[in-house]
């Protein structure tokens, strides 16, 4: 039986070196854009590539700190005015992704659609 254990070591090693290149290959592309100005997230809809890692670039344009937070995303970070953050998000199954600001609750949710 150790032939076998050291036989499957070369074969998970070459699975890997497939996998690796792939995905920091996802994560190299631009990130997504949104912007909080005015009481509102823009764009309000933004859709991704299922099965990509992806980053979200968020702009605080307002005069106000807000917080971008999403339940389903497990993200929540405050952003001072005039800031901008990074949001790197996991490869996304195919569905819908809300986030808002949860320090005003006024402002319209937005929505990542993963296809």
């Amino acid at each position: 039986m150790p032939c076998l254990r050291f036989a499957l070591v070369p074969l998970t090693m070459l699975a890997l070196a497939a996998v690796i290149p792939a995905a920091a290959a996802a994560t190299d592309s631009e990130p997504i854009q949104l912007r909080y100005d005015h009481h509102s997230f823009s764009p309000l809809t933004v859709t991704v590539p299922a099965g990509r890692p992806l980053t979200i670039k968020v702009m605080n344009a307002s005069r106000e700190t807000i917080e971008f937070e999403s339940f389903k995303l497990n993200r929540e970070r405050a952003i001072e005015p005039g800031q901008a953050i990074s949001v790197r998000l996991p490869a996304l199954s195919s569905g819908k992704y809300d986030f808002y600001d949860d320090f005003h609750q006024d402002v319209p949710q937005g929505t990542i659609v993963a296809r």
